[in-house]
């Protein structure tokens, strides 16, 4: 009866052992090294992961940025540069300042304020078709977007009259008045000028706005306009939005407030009486800027608050969907 043995290894002549498959010593796989490939295979992927994972946060936080700067300019905030001097010393050349499109969602245009708007249809009545090319337009509306090109029909004024008000210049004084209530100008207009050179006597019609410069000697505004569309007014659907705040230069900076002449109670006075008043179609006949339209800023506003937005949601994004991954991964686990 033949028993079986175990196998041993085989003595080779320099007494050192082989075994029966050939190997030879020193050469056999040991688990360190295994394992050690394992863990370099490891640290490779985890590194290129990472990369992938940055240049993938990297897409998302560009895409947010762009979509919002792209919200902010259209709806919320946009910059401007004030190329002429109609509205010194309120507004001096060069400055830079920050528009709000949605203060008007939530209240109305007060007198006082200081809007942009668009003058076509009113102050410029035969304004550009666009092109029937498709391309062309999206180009244009590419251009306006980064800031490469600019509208030449959007100005900047302060509102004297809203619909239904009585505005004459002037009382015996020599002020505008609103309702038969004096402006008391001084803190705003320009130093040495009057509040205008020109007699005027108008009554706002239904859903338009009486507008005039702070430079009144050379502002080209409602009185220059008189003989156009509206009698020198414009449509409130025109208003882009209220200027709230210059922005630079550093210098300048600061709020722009509704001057203390305009809270006046008697200026909300029913203006049922104005009706019988006549409007003076004299233009304006002292130097002006020719109406020079105001410039709109590049993207450096919005995309700065776009990235102040985007990286806070990229981040929270981020965490979300690593923790979703993190809990898929605990759920796989448990079922192998």
């Amino acid at each position: 009866m033949t028993q079986a043995l175990p196998e041993l290894a085989a003595s080779s002549p320099d007494g050192s052992r082989q075994d029966r498959t050939g190997g030879k010593p020193g050469r056999s796989s040991e688990p360190g090294e295994a394992a050690g490939d394992d863990a370099g295979h490891a640290t490779t992927k985890k590194k290129t992961s990472k990369k992938h994972s940055f240049w993938r946060e990297f897409a998302i936080l560009a895409v947010i940025v762009v979509v919002l700067a792209l919200v902010i300019k259209t709806w919320m905030f946009q910059a401007f540069y004030i190329p002429s001097g109609s509205m010194q010393n309120t507004l001096a050349i060069g400055d830079r300042i920050v528009v709000n499109k949605l203060v008007y969602h939530f209240r109305g245009i007060s007198r006082g304020d200081i809007v942009v708007f668009n003058g076509d249809g009113s102050w410029d009545p035969d304004p550009s078709p666009p092109s029937s090319n498709v391309l062309v337009r999206s180009w244009d509306d590419f251009e306006s977007f980064v800031g490469l090109t600019h509208n030449n029909d959007i100005y900047i004024k302060r509102v004297i009259g809203l619909p239904g008000d009585h505005v004459v210049c002037c009382n015996a004084k020599g002020q505008i008045t609103v309702n038969g209530v004096a402006l008391s100008e001084t803190s705003y207009l320009y130093p040495g000028n009057a509040p205008s050179a020109d007699k005027f006597n108008i009554v706002v019609p239904p859903g338009r706005l009486w507008v005039m410069g702070d430079h009144r000697a050379i502002s080209y505004d409602s009185r220059g306009h008189m003989g156009d569309p509206g009698g020198g007014t414009i449509p409130e659907s025109a208003v882009l939005g209220r200027a709230f705040v210059i922005i630079w230069p550093l210098s300048q900076a600061g709020l722009l407030n509704i001057p203390a002449t305009f809270e006046q109670p008697k200026l909300t006075a029913s203006s049922a009486s104005s009706a019988a008043a006549g409007a003076n179609s004299n233009a304006l006949a002292a130097a002006v800027d020719g109406g020079v339209p105001v410039k709109e800023e590049g993207m450096a506003l919005p995309l700065t608050l776009g990235f102040a937005g985007g990286v806070p949601l990229t981040v929270a994004q981020a965490i979300v969907r690593r923790r979703v991954s993190a809990r898929r991964s605990r759920r796989r686990a448990r079922q192998a």
